[in-house]
């Protein structure tokens, strides 16, 4: 048996490199038809073409069981990646063979040496036309050699593969006919799982799952000894103070391509799912009933975001979702945190609202994402950095952040990042492109990556990445343009929307119904205007044939939840339901808005 992880940075081809190793390992019928990344399981990571949790397989190559698991590349969701690499013993460290390493492909990796997992270079899409294959191996190597890696680490063999075509070469001029080369790598640079067979049972429990019929079901790996159906368990926990208690393991699988086979046994080295223990968690160990024994667990990076999530209070509260008390919002948040290792809920003085912590906005509009597809109804607020207390100095979270921008439109982003405190580290060409790197803080990224892509004409492509806690930099401007807002509540017109267009951009077409104090476009001024796009047009008896249809509407411009996650202003909320995403202020009444404002 072999267990291994793929690593990489976004979008660099895993989930594809997997569907073929899959595919030449037999885990299908020869005249099956199987989808595109068939690892991306859920709705949210099909549409967006990422993915979002690891996911475990097994593939069979002579005689031998290899499991995979295949990880995330978005940085937000690094804490996927961290506790699924205690289940396996080597990594493939996948790289583009165009964009060569970037900031993901650093964390993770940095991960993997940690813990001492053998690696596997594998530089895949070489059949790009902008190519860089001798030039990315230097790159790659370089990385090892910044993240102090052993001798044995800095040996690693390199592989040549097309995850799309499902070929691996071990020459880099040579394309490979299948993927024979990566699997016969794989069986000889890896170690089989090791371990005491005879010990008393230890299973270290990395994932949770969740099934309406059996609960939670617990996905580890068995590290010592082994485990039965049926069989009396003790939990125990090395890093909290909780008292072991015992339980039984009703039922028992091992994974095995995409499914779970019903098991009696799992040896030593097996990736395991059981259910029958209700309160289990990521990080229990569960050990034999007379030896409890718990092992330490990797520490899981901090979130460094924070957002209030609080009861739906606007004038169309209700009226789409299924889910809209303070209860219901409270049990979901805290449901999340059985499966999510990196997200944090805590309690406020108010019992509608919750302050929710997270990585980054992707990881927070994910949680917002699944949430109102399930049919739940809420606000939330602006999204604010998490500072920390150290020795005495206000810190704030920095990010390495990595543009690679056509040279014409370096001036722009320069500017735009000395604006907000980034600071220059690294610049270098790559083809007729500049590679830059900053360090910036995590503040002053919000509402940038719109900017950013219209700065550079869509042509950019920008990574970021936590890098450290530093000093408080000072203050940033969070958005220079006001909002302007609906006078009454009612339905938007034409004629109102003619009228409010010349004031600055729509986010609402004709037949929107909108309220007091609802944000239904951006102004390019600095502060807010009021705009009554409820307006009808004067009605009198002398009117000329055709002059409504003379009213030509701009295209409004249609936020998706990011984008009006960056544009929300400090006293602004963005209202979500099942079927909308609005943006409001949190004083509707423009009467009270403007007393506020004066004690201010």
């Amino acid at each position: 048996m072999r267990n291994i992880a793929i690593i990489a940075h976004v979008d660099h081809g895993k989930t594809t490199l997997v569907d073929e190793m899959l595919k030449q390992g037999g885990a299908f019928r020869e005249n099956q038809v199987v989808e595109e990344r068939v690892m991306d399981s859920n709705d949210i990571e099909r549409e967006r073409g990422i993915t979002i949790l690891a996911k475990n397989t097994a593939v069979h190559y002579k005689d031998i069981k290899i499991n995979i698991i295949d990880t995330p590349g978005h940085a937000d969701f690094g804490g996927e990646v961290e506790r699924v690499l205690k289940m396996v013993d080597g990594v493939l460290l996948l790289v583009d063979a165009a964009e060569g390493p970037m900031p993901q492909t650093r964390f993770v990796l940095q991960r993997a040496l940690a813990l001492g997992h053998k690696i596997i270079i594998v530089i895949n899409k070489i059949d790009r036309p902008d190519a860089r294959l001798d030039e990315i191996v230097d790159e790659v190597l370089e990385l090892l050699l910044d993240l102090d890696a052993t001798e044995e680490q800095l040996e690693s063999p390199v592989l040549f593969c097309s995850g799309r075509d499902g070929t691996a070469s071990l020459n880099p001029y040579q394309k490979g006919e299948d993927l024979r080369p990566l699997f016969d790598t794989i069986l000889d640079y890896f170690p089989a799982p090791a371990g005491d067979e005879n010990g008393d049972l230890q299973i270290l429990v990395s994932s949770i799952d969740y099934n309406d019929y059996v609960g939670r079901i617990a996905i580890g790996r068995v590290e010592r000894g082994s485990v039965r159906q049926n069989q009396e368990v003790c939990v125990c926990n090395f890093h909290q103070d909780q008292t072991p208690y015992k339980s039984k393991i009703v039922s028992l699988y091992q994974i095995d391509a995409l499914g779970r086979t019903p098991a009696e046994t799992a040896q030593v080295g097996d990736i395991v799912c059981f259910s029958g223990i209700e309160n289990i968690t990521i990080g229990d160990t569960v050990c034999a009933a007379t030896n409890p024994e718990p092992l330490p667990f990797v520490k899981i990076g901090e979130p460094t975001l924070e957002m209030t999530f609080s009861v739906n209070d606007s004038p169309f509260a209700g009226k789409d979702g299924k889910f809209v008390t303070s209860r219901q919002l409270r049990e979901r948040l805290f449901r999340e945190l059985q499966r999510d290792v990196s997200l944090r809920v805590s309690e406020t003085d108010s019992a509608d609202s919750f302050k929710v912590s997270g990585r980054g906005e992707m990881h927070l509009s994910i949680l917002i994402e699944t949430m109102r597809r399930e049919g739940y109804e809420f606000a939330v607020s602006t999204p604010r950095v998490l500072y920390k207390e150290i020795d005495g100095q206000r810190c704030e979270p920095i990010e390495r952040l990595l543009v690679d921008v056509p040279e014409a439109y370096m001036g722009s982003v320069m500017e735009k990042m000395g604006a907000r405190k980034g600071e220059l580290v690294h610049m270098a060409p790559v083809g007729d492109r500049m590679r830059i790197e900053f360090l910036v803080p995590s503040r002053g990224l919000f509402g940038y990556r719109n900017e950013f892509l219209t700065d550079t004409r869509g042509e950019g492509i920008l990574n970021s990445i936590f890098y450290e806690y530093q000093p408080f930099k000072g203050d940033i401007p969070r958005r220079s343009t006001g909002s302007l807002i609906a006078f009454e509540t009612g339905e938007a017109v034409t004629y109102g929307l003619f009228n409010a267009q010349e004031r600055g951009t729509l986010f609402i077409k004709p037949g929107t119904a909108v309220y007091e104090g609802m944000v239904v476009g951006v102004s390019p001024k600095a502060e807010d205007l009021v705009v009554n796009v409820c307006k009808k047009k004067h009605v009198s008896n002398m009117r000329a044939s055709g002059s409504d249809d003379a009213l030509r509407l701009v295209s409004p411009r249609i936020l998706s939840l990011e984008e009006s996650l960056e544009f929300l202003a400090e006293d602004e909320l963005m209202e979500v339901t099942p079927k909308n995403i609005r943006i409001r202020k949190r004083i509707l009444d423009g009467q009270l808005r403007a007393k506020s404002r004066a004690k201010e």
